[in-house]
């Protein structure tokens, strides 16, 4: 299973999260939540993404797309932010063909949010950190009515 090395945002300690596992990642020094950022794909996604308990953010992306890469550090300013609250997954789409054609990904990036392993919210193109920082709290906040 894959694991991530992540920083605390309040104390700044380097933890280990684990790709999968029950409950929600916390720092080892100050006991805050940190972000859950880790990458899946086709063989992990199911353990990972779907039959997470916390909410997950997917980021489809690629390596060689320049919107992606510039998505990428605000994708982790969010995962930040709502610490204890999503799990970031990231998805290299050229090593996940599978997920890609499952998901019918047409463009690179394409963000999914999942709730209960069931697809709840969908949009493609970069943002900035602000708009998808709202765009997942009111795609959730939805998901709950």
């Amino acid at each position: 299973m894959t694991s991530r090395i992540v920083a605390c945002v309040r104390c700044g300690q380097r933890n280990r999260v684990p790709g999968a596992a029950a409950g929600k990642p916390v720092c080892g020094k100050c006991r805050e939540a940190v972000p859950w950022i880790v990458d899946a794909d086709d063989a992990t996604f199911g353990d990972v993404a779907e039959r997470s308990s916390t909410p997950v953010l997917v980021d489809m992306w690629a390596p060689w797309c320049g919107p992606c890469r510039a998505v990428g550090p605000a994708l982790e300013q969010v995962a930040g932010d709502l610490a204890g609250t999503i799990k970031l997954v990231k998805v290299n789409v050229d090593e996940a063909p599978g997920l890609s054609l499952r998901f019918d990904v047409r463009a690179v990036p394409t963000l999914m949010i999942l709730k209960d392993g069931e697809v709840v919210g969908r949009q493609a193109g970069a943002a900035p950190a602000s708009a998808l920082r709202d765009w997942v709290s009111r795609t959730l906040a939805s998901a709950k009515s």
